[in-house]
């Protein structure tokens, strides 16, 4: 029979289908290529494209020429620009706005071949570095109220250019699905005291079944109420809000969380598609005539990566009531990841 689960952080049912359930094999698919003549994003084309914001260069040398192992650079067609005005424009029951923000690439490696479960656990390490500078750069700009990481792998998965990259977005708006999760860990707070968070994290690890891995430091698991196949969270298993405030040993310890957890992917699922997001704490920036705004964040909010396969479609159902359907019970899921072989691909 299916089962009906309650997310208590997204704050959503969703529909776990489990007859017939569905196995790894059920969601092997042939994936589509993207060929390009000239890859913007490799080597000698440092010069053809937006100029580099940040870079790390172990040997130094100018922006914008090769010899750097992580390279930022703005989206050369952006869906949010940095020009703009936030004053709000209204028509009857309608409101609009210029789409202010900032739009950025973040290329992980210089060799247009390997994506990120190919790299080192020091290389991905790179990567979450780049993704710390820039998050504390663009924070100081008071616009910008939510700023956002995420990956698209995979042409099925959103990625356009097949050269291994991930983006990072600036709002000047707190996104609806943030708003979700920092009402509901600020609720939790206020009724018992501690992080909703840290609460799932003991009953995660109390339970074991929708575990994957534990190193004392990241907790990799399959959400009880996961809304699609296979969908994990990394989840610091310290109390941290915010992400851009993690020291250099912390990313390390995640850059082997995150290796390790696409390497189980690519195992068990033969490289999918996927989609991960980086949930952090926005900035903490003072508004006016809210002085408590931000209150408890740093005790009620923690900070997490939702990394999702892109092995279902979204389809009336879904659109029509905002339950999502999951055909496999994310204890099938875990199993199936915690148990892969991972021998072949280290």
């Amino acid at each position: 029979m299916s089962q009906l689960r309650w997310d208590p952080l997204k704050k959503s049912w969703v529909i776990i289908t489990r007859s017939p359930g569905r196995g790894p094999r059920d969601y092997y698919q042939e994936r589509e290529q993207i060929q390009l003549e000239t890859c913007p994003f490799c080597y000698g084309q440092e010069g053809r494209g937006t100029h580099e914001v940040f870079a790390l260069r172990p040997a130094g040398g100018p922006a914008d020429t090769p010899g750097w192992k992580v390279r930022v650079i703005p989206n050369k067609y952006p869906i949010l620009r940095i020009e703009g005005s936030l004053e709000p424009k209204g028509s009857g029951l309608y409101e609009s706005m210029d789409g202010f923000g900032a739009h950025e690439i973040i290329i992980e490696n210089p060799d247009h071949s390997r994506h990120l479960a190919q790299l080192t656990s020091a290389e991905i390490c790179d990567v979450l570095r780049a993704w710390r500078a820039r998050l504390l750069d663009l924070r100081r700009d008071e616009r910008f109220r939510y700023l956002m990481i995420f990956k698209n792998h995979g042409l099925e998965a959103g990625a356009g250019i097949p050269h291994s990259h991930c983006q990072l977005i600036g709002l000047p708006i707190t996104p609806p699905v943030i708003v979700s999760e920092l009402g509901a860990c600020r609720s939790y707070f206020q009724r018992h005291g501690r992080c909703l968070v840290c609460a799932v994290l003991d009953q995660e690890v109390r339970e074991g079944v929708r575990v994957i891995r534990n190193d004392g430091r990241f907790l990799v698991f399959s959400p009880f109420a996961a809304a699609s196949p296979f969908e994990l969270r990394i989840v610091p298993l310290q109390h941290a809000h915010d992400f851009a405030l993690l020291d250099d040993q912390t990313l390390e310890a995640l850059a082997a969380a995150l290796g390790d957890t696409l390497l189980r992917f690519l195992a068990v699922l033969h490289d999918p598609p996927y989609n991960f997001i980086l949930h952090s704490a926005p900035p903490m920036h003072l508004r006016p005539g809210h002085p408590h705004y931000w209150g408890s964040l740093p005790q009620d909010y923690h900070w997490h990566l939702e990394v999702v396969p892109r092995l279902t479609r979204i389809a009336g159902f879904e659109r029509g009531t905002g339950f999502y359907m999951n055909p496999t019970p994310p204890e099938t899921a875990s199993r199936h990841l915690r148990e892969a072989d991972l021998s072949l691909y280290r």
